[in-house]
């Protein structure tokens, strides 16, 4: 059998504790880190598990703020302590004006709807067009004809979805109420036709 010849200088040292448990009067080794406070976040006091585990049960995040720090706090960690800003908010001042609308497409806010007068052969009141059929409706708001394929229902879909994006028209509310009725139409389209 062979011996083992080890030198004592690198023979491996007894079982002593790296670092002490930084609770008051403890002699165990401080294995687990445990933040300092919510400031210090980096700095860490050092414990064995039975002081680990009760610093833990009972130390608090939030302790010393206010409702309104902590809801300030929990808001802004929704987005990783990112700033962010409220969608479509991000387009200037005179971002509507830059948008050419010669032929009043896009300006239902002027009293008058689109597609006021006759439209396809059919009256365009506000009674007949209640009376059109929900299949009807979404053609008016499409503008197709059948027989179209999916290709071509999707392709126009995506079209509308771009002109009436509100992020495109710096979050108005007129463009969200036409992207609802767009998403709404495509829904019953491919429901009606596809399904």
């Amino acid at each position: 059998m062979r011996r083992l010849f080890l030198d004592p200088g690198l023979a491996a040292e007894t079982d002593a504790p790296v670092r002490s448990c930084d609770h008051p009067g403890c002699l165990a080794s401080g294995d687990f880190r445990a933040p300092k406070s919510r400031l210090q976040l980096r700095d860490y006091y050092w414990f064995c598990l039975e002081h680990v585990r009760t610093y833990n049960a009972a130390w608090n995040y939030y302790a010393g703020m206010s409702d309104g720090e902590v809801e300030a706090e929990v808001r802004h960690d929704t987005v990783w302590q990112r700033p962010s800003w409220r969608l479509g908010a991000r387009h200037g001042p005179g971002y509507a004006a830059r948008i050419r609308d010669y032929f009043g497409v896009y300006s239902e806010s002027q009293g008058q709807a689109r597609g006021s007068g006759r439209q396809n052969g059919r009256p365009a009141s506000a009674a007949a067009q209640r009376a059109l059929s929900a299949r009807e409706q979404a053609l008016d708001v499409f503008e197709i004809e059948p027989p179209f394929t999916p290709v071509r229902l999707k392709a126009r879909y995506k079209a509308l979805v771009k002109l009436h994006h509100p992020d495109a028209h710096g979050g108005d509310k007129v463009a969200e109420e036409k992207l609802k009725i767009i998403n709404q139409a495509y829904a019953t389209l491919k429901a009606s036709y596809f399904s």
